[in-house]
């Protein structure tokens, strides 16, 4: 018995012994802790922070003068948080805020991102949505659903519902809900990547959400930025359009620091200059210091620069408004459309670019749907894309290597009567000057065939007269920042490269621009620059400078890229121009460009092509019309192409006001600012003179 109560005691005592090593232990680590090191502890606790990334503003693009062509304005992004959102374990929870967001919108009007290409058909069942291939693959992907490529929408709902809990809401509900879900899983929504559930909500609406924070846990205004149009028909080809990244491009650019919610340019200028006008984005860190205070810095963070053109907002206004004119009127909604040029000679800058038909880029992806299923193609850009066999306008380029290469001087002439024979085979020339002896110059005013099938198709042959062209940049890359096509320069090597044979006879057809001679607007308009300056070929651009964002430093500024200095021979270029200037004064376009004050050179051209209209086959003309001005002194060119048009000279009304806005504003303009610099110089020498 008095062994038991020892036993027992001692327990007791072994016990108590415990507790007060374990409180020494607190104690001890206590006082290390608050005494000890309480300066390093209270460190740590007051350079507690979180951190968040700030997103750059995009750039600017502006035109030559400085007028802002692409801006940005502040919008409000709804976003998922998912440190707050309900965890994908709760997903009836994450249903039922999602449901309740959507009828939120919905009862205010407002739009969500719905991407699911699922809806109801007439009979109330599943089906796909008409024209959306490639989200429907996406969605059938082993990234998400993970099915065969037969599988029905049915399919892809059964799925959805069981993987989202979704049997207890109606079809119309479900396919609400599944889109979010769906779009949440695509955008791999989590801590380091928020969801955005709608973009651009209005203030009121933003407000509502904050005042009913409770029901929509995890639910969050971003501030963001969007583009801004000045006017938004305005060079909608040249500037393009931005969009969310999708994942292809989040593959390529993940690496410098783009999120999966990040604003990427598509097409254009916004998407050849990504890297300059996207800008980097900073990280936002919050200090909580002991006394509860906070501080915020950002590092990192630089915004977008801006681009420069070197296009006048003004005249590409003219240039597109007098196109479409143009284009109306001649009958050219069944045939397709036109371009128009402008490039400054002395330089390669672009001053105004055009494709018809064309689009708004502030409605862009409301119209979106219309556009691409519009036979006519929009979208397209066919001053640098489209590519056309050049008709008369190739024959400057065959008169000038004739000349060059001494097969032909001023003087040299040619027998025209119509029908020409080659081999055997009957060539024919224009209605209207057969039975005339023809020089170069009047071959020029009269786009006489006769003259250059024997010059050039006969006596200069395919080599030397491809040799000429490619100085002269026809179907050669222009060197243009946006996307251009190289066209089609036709040879020997080139039809054994599609399989075919080339002809004696083509040789002949070449000389006149056609043959399988496809070049595009650009080149044209580049052609009759190096052809109006004397012979140098300059690097057509787009851009003129890339500003920082303040526009306080140049992080580029473009100048003149000479491509090839041909050497032609100043009397050659000047028999080249005589002729052109015929063209004016005697020939087709002199009812055009005979009336404007300032004296202008061109040739005109024209081709058939086949097309196929509404399962019609119908052979239509193309026109073209190249030019430059001044004649003595030549500043700009224009190349005009009008599908369907009569004839070359029908486009010369395009150039023609282009004429005369740019010589009755930008020069006269310009004059006065060189006038006003030189009173300026002038009067500071006087003054300096004074001193002395």
């Amino acid at each position: 018995m008095r062994l038991a109560r020892e036993e027992k005691k001692g327990r007791y005592i072994a016990i108590i012994v415990i507790f007060v090593c374990l409180f020494a232990v607190f104690g001890i680590r206590l006082v290390n802790i608050q005494v000890i090191n309480g300066d390093k502890y209270a460190s740590k606790v007051a350079s507690a922070s979180s951190t968040s990334v700030v997103k750059s503003t995009r750039g600017q693009i502006l035109d030559r003068n400085g007028v802002v062509l692409v801006g940005n304005r502040q919008g409000n992004d709804i976003i998922f948080d998912a440190a707050s959102f309900p965890e994908y374990n709760d997903q009836a929870k994450r249903n039922e805020i999602i449901l309740s967001l959507i009828n939120l919108f919905e009862k205010n009007g407002e739009e969500w991102i719905d991407e699911l290409p699922i809806t109801l058909d007439a009979n109330g069942n599943y089906a796909y949505i008409e024209d959306r291939e490639n989200d429907i693959s996406k969605l059938l992907s082993r990234d998400m659903l993970h099915l065969n490529k037969y599988a029905t929408a049915d399919d892809c709902m059964t799925q959805i519902i069981e993987r989202y809990s979704l049997a207890d809401y109606s079809k119309q509900e479900t396919l609400k809900i599944a889109s979010v879900c769906i779009n949440m899983k695509s955008n791999v929504f989590n801590t380091a990547n928020p969801y955005t559930f709608a973009q651009d909500v209005s203030d009121s609406l933003v407000s509502v959400i904050k005042e009913n924070s409770s029901r929509f846990p995890g639910v969050d205004v971003q501030i963001t930025t969007y583009r801004e149009y000045t006017d938004g028909s305005i060079a909608p080809h040249i500037l393009g359009v931005t969009g969310a990244i999708n994942a292809e491009e989040y593959a390529v650019l993940k690496e410098k620091g783009y999120a999966m919610d990040d604003i990427v340019g598509k097409s254009g200028i916004e998407k050849v200059f990504e890297e300059n006008l996207k800008g980097t984005n900073g990280v936002k860190t919050v200090k909580t210091n002991t006394d509860g205070t906070q501080e915020t810095v950002v590092d990192g963070l630089k915004n977008g620069d801006n681009i420069v053109l070197t296009i006048d907002s003004n005249l590409q206004k003219i240039a597109q408004d007098s196109l479409q004119k143009t284009c109306d009127s001649i009958g050219t909604a069944n045939a397709g459309g036109g371009a128009v040029v402008v490039m400054n000679c002395k330089t390669g800058e672009i001053l105004a670019l055009a494709s018809y038909p064309t689009y708004d880029l502030s409605t862009y992806y409301d119209d979106y749907s219309e556009l691409v299923k519009n036979t006519n193609f929009p979208l397209y850009n066919r001053a640098t894309l489209s590519t056309y066999a050049p008709g008369s306008t190739a024959k400057v380029s065959t008169a000038i290597a004739c000349l060059e290469e001494g097969i032909i001087d001023p003087s040299s002439t040619k027998y025209c009567a119509y029908n020409y024979s080659y081999r055997g085979h009957n060539f024919v020339c224009q209605i209207g000057h057969d039975n005339r002896t023809i020089n170069v110059k009047t071959a020029l005013q009269d786009s006489c065939n006769s003259f250059f099938y024997y010059y050039g198709g006969e006596e200069l042959g395919i080599d030397k007269m491809n040799m000429y062209r490619e100085m002269l940049g026809l179907g050669q890359p222009t060197g243009i920042e946006i996307s251009e096509n190289t066209g089609v320069l036709d040879s020997p090597s080139y039809r054994t490269s599609i399989n075919q044979t080339w002809m004696p006879g083509f040789s002949l057809q070449s000389a006149i621009g056609q043959a399988g001679n496809l070049f595009t607007p650009l080149q044209l308009c580049n052609y009759v620059a190096t052809i109006a300056n004397g012979g140098t070929r300059y690097e057509a651009h787009l851009v003129k400078s890339i500003l920082t964002s303040n526009n306080a430093m140049t992080v580029l500024e473009k100048n003149a890229n000479v491509i090839c200095n041909t050497g032609f021979k100043p009397e050659n270029i000047k028999t080249v121009h005589q002729g052109m200037r015929l063209v004016v004064t005697n020939g087709s376009c002199r009812n055009n460009f005979g009336l404007l004050d300032v004296a202008v050179a061109c040739k005109t051209g024209t081709s058939q092509v086949e097309k196929n209209i509404n399962g019609t086959s119908k052979i239509y003309t193309n026109g073209f019309n190249i030019s430059f001005a001044p004649y003595d002194d030549p500043e700009i060119a224009i190349a005009v192409a009008v599908e369907g048009a009569r004839s070359g000279s029908s486009c010369a009304p395009v150039a023609c006001d282009i004429y005369n806005y740019y010589f009755e504003n930008i020069k006269a303009q310009s004059m006065t600012q060189e006038e006003n610099e030189n009173e300026n110089e002038t009067d500071e020498e006087n003054e300096a003179s004074l001193l002395f």
